[in-house]
């Protein structure tokens, strides 16, 4: 079993990936808490460049709960429909946004067990909202801090929660608002699924990885992505 990570491997740790992307934010385009809290409640199996490109144009006028439910399940059915699984969601965003009328004035709560009451939202997507939205030291558990909390060491857990917990307990507080992105940035473009980029990465060294790929055994249409960064 890999040695744990200690409390200075954990501020090392954050203060590479902080020197690496000194701002980081949330790929999702929004304009305020609520068209946040659809775009990720669109985002759930789905990339934020394709919910992005859906939302562009529906945000534009449709950036309320009111102007939601006025528009319909079916015209926003028709706006999102190149999201995955969008008849579903579509159906959760009108519910969740006529919830928030009638018990909310509108108005997003700011209690993560009051969120995840609304249709369509989980605890990760309560987290990001929490934290993107109104700044707090919240940890949202997606596929990518899964996988880099479990491979490099730094919080390996069996489940999102697991995982969420453990993150609570070793990421430095000065890095935790931030934290989440951090690591989703680094399983996005670097500690990627398939074959982790390795030697461009700037934890590597505090890594537990034991299979650390070489720079030959990176395929060519990744390096150009980098490149492209």
């Amino acid at each position: 079993m890999p040695k744990k990570f200690t409390a200075a491997e954990a501020e090392e740790f954050f203060a590479r990936l902080k020197q690496h992307t000194p701002e980081p934010k949330t790929e999702l385009q929004y304009s305020n808490p609520y068209t946040l809290l659809v775009a990720v409640v669109l985002s759930a199996q789905a990339t934020d460049k394709g919910v992005n490109k859906a939302t562009g144009p529906l945000f534009k006028t449709v950036d309320t709960p009111q102007k939601m439910v006025a528009l319909g399940e079916e015209k926003l059915a028709d706006a999102i429909k190149t999201i995955g699984l969008y008849r579903g969601k579509a159906k959760n965003v009108i519910a969740l946004s006529k919830i928030l009328i009638e018990k909310h004035g509108g108005e997003i709560p700011r209690s993560r067990e009051t969120l995840e009451e609304l249709p369509g939202v989980g605890r990760k997507t309560a987290n990001v909202v929490l934290n993107v939205a109104f700044g707090e030291n919240t940890m949202a558990v997606d596929t990518h801090i899964f996988r880099v909390s479990n491979r490099t060491g730094l919080a390996p857990g069996k489940n999102p929660l697991e995982v969420e917990l453990k993150l609570e307990k070793i990421v430095p507080q000065k890095y935790m608002l931030h934290a989440h992105h951090w690591l989703i940035l680094h399983g996005r473009y670097t500690c990627v699924a398939r074959k982790p980029l390795c030697p461009t990465c700037v934890v590597r060294d505090l890594c537990r990885f034991k299979d650390k790929t070489k720079e030959a055994e990176i395929p060519k249409t990744s390096s150009a992505k980098r490149a492209a960064r």
